[in-house]
């Protein structure tokens, strides 16, 4: 028995903290009729096996601890939907920032080994780079270079893209790597970190050209250019806020974004 194994029982007994929201009244048919919509942040294909579709479907509907179990069930193209379920549920909701930062590294772990399955999966680079940010932010960023682990968030971004040219959450986050790079360690140490403004700014525009009704490609662009360009961006960075603010959420996740943007605005 591995770590893990006896982690993924432990996490699977926790208890989660349940959606805060009225769930989103949706099912297998209009998931698949909004599919390109619900998916534009994370060019993720339809999925061909019905029981991957339902975790996907407890996922938008906001039932995450649910959509984990059968993404994990399911196997295959499923763990996508169980590490997508995990990691937005500890972004968002998870209390205990113990608990938070151990589903990170379990979802980098689950995404390296669905990696080696399947190295063409873009999410599987994706999922990694995400949870591995995440823990970083966690842990702070600083700390999280000196352990090289900006490095792999950078290389499972950009492998993303590679294989995912339109994938607009990996644009996103490849944005935050450059802004919070630079942000933390100055823009000339950053650049022994890959880290570069010009790249860091039009990766965030690129996201938003991909998906234009992403909430959180807004709000993720406003905090870098905040941390890119200081002050005198600020007055965009509230447009992006309210914007982002305004949108209507598609599905459970754009809810949590949506309901951060309001947030952000009142600081």
């Amino acid at each position: 028995r591995t770590v893990s194994d006896h982690n993924e029982e432990t996490f699977a007994m926790a208890k989660w903290t349940a959606y805060p929201y009225d769930l989103f009244d949706l099912d297998a048919a209009t998931v698949k009729k909004q599919w390109a919509r619900l998916h534009a942040g994370d060019a993720e294909p339809l999925p061909k096996e019905a029981k991957v579709l339902e975790a996907w479907v407890l996922f938008h509907r906001g039932e995450f601890h649910k959509a984990f179990d059968a993404g994990l069930k399911a196997g295959g193209a499923g763990i996508t939907a169980a590490n997508k379920a995990q990691a937005i549920y500890a972004n968002y909701l998870e209390k205990s920032e113990k608990t938070k930062l151990a589903m990170f590294q379990q979802v980098a772990e689950r995404a390296v080994a669905r990696q080696a399955e399947e190295p063409k999966d873009a999410n599987a680079w994706y999922w990694q780079a995400y949870a591995l940010g995440r823990y970083s932010q966690g842990i702070s960023v600083t700390k999280a270079l000196a352990q090289g682990l900006g490095t792999k968030v950078k290389t499972a971004l950009e492998t993303t893209i590679k294989l995912a040219p339109k994938h607009a959450d990996a644009h996103t986050a490849l944005g935050t790597f450059h802004a919070e790079v630079i942000d933390k360690v100055g823009s000339l140490l950053g650049k022994t970190q890959g880290a570069d403004k010009a790249t860091g700014l039009a990766m965030f525009q690129q996201a938003i050209k991909l998906n234009p009704a992403s909430a959180i490609a807004m709000v993720e662009y406003a905090n870098g250019l905040v941390m890119l360009e200081g002050d005198r961006r600020m007055k965009e960075a509230e447009k992006l806020y309210a914007d982002a603010a305004a949108r209507e959420p598609a599905d459970a996740m754009e809810m949590l974004d949506i309901e951060m943007a309001k947030s952000e605005l009142e600081d």
